[in-house]
């Protein structure tokens, strides 16, 4: 890449963090205008918002990509996808550009954009690998039903009540995931069994 698309690269990169993580217009003509470049500038290197918006949060996907090793050697399989998929919860409630962005998983993508969401979907794909292998998981889950299912749980407001449901809707979603077995073998955390 020639010094000065790489600059352009990283100025978008700078600016899509400022102001994804900010009040105000968030649309990628925005980001362009502020960073300096056209919008085919942004789009020769970002040729989607989901694109962008994981770019930005490479060192969150990255972590989450990584944790998958250490999980599945200190957990059993089941505790290690519950793990997994309370930490991805974090990043979008935290992140709510993220958490809108994994949605896009499930739409029509072109390559350069489905590899942006590979490393997610891998390292998830190998969490329901470990629980197949184990029998703690029904058969046929795929990482992109199991965003799928999340993508409400990321829009729960961050209040006491809403919390507190998020968490009981998190315990039905792994209740559906697991097999009945392995459902009657781990209880669900005290929050969720707190009564309504």
């Amino acid at each position: 890449m020639r010094s000065d698309a790489r600059s352009n690269r990283l100025r978008i990169l700078e600016v899509a963090t400022e102001v994804l993580n900010g009040p105000g217009d968030t649309s990628l003509k925005s980001i362009a205008h502020r960073a300096g470049v056209g919008k085919g500038t942004l789009y020769r290197h970002f040729p989607s918002r989901e694109f962008l918006v994981l770019q930005v949060y490479s060192g969150e996907v990255g972590d989450l990509v990584t944790a998958v090793p250490a999980l599945l050697d200190a957990l059993s399989p089941q505790e290690a996808l519950r793990a997994w998929l309370e930490r991805l919860l974090g990043v979008g409630r935290c992140a709510p550009e993220f958490a809108d962005t994994m949605g896009g998983v499930h739409s029509p993508l072109t390559a350069r954009c489905r590899e942006a969401y590979r490393p997610l979907l891998d390292a998830l794909s190998a969490l329901i690998a470990a629980n197949e292998a184990a029998g703690t998981i029904v058969s046929g889950a795929t990482a992109e039903d199991v965003l799928l299912l999340l993508g409400p749980l990321w829009h729960v407001e961050p209040k006491a009540e809403p919390r507190a449901r998020a968490a009981r809707l998190f315990e039905v979603l792994m209740r559906g995931l697991c097999t009945p077995a392995a459902v009657r073998s781990v209880p669900a955390p005290a929050a969720a069994r707190q009564p309504r």
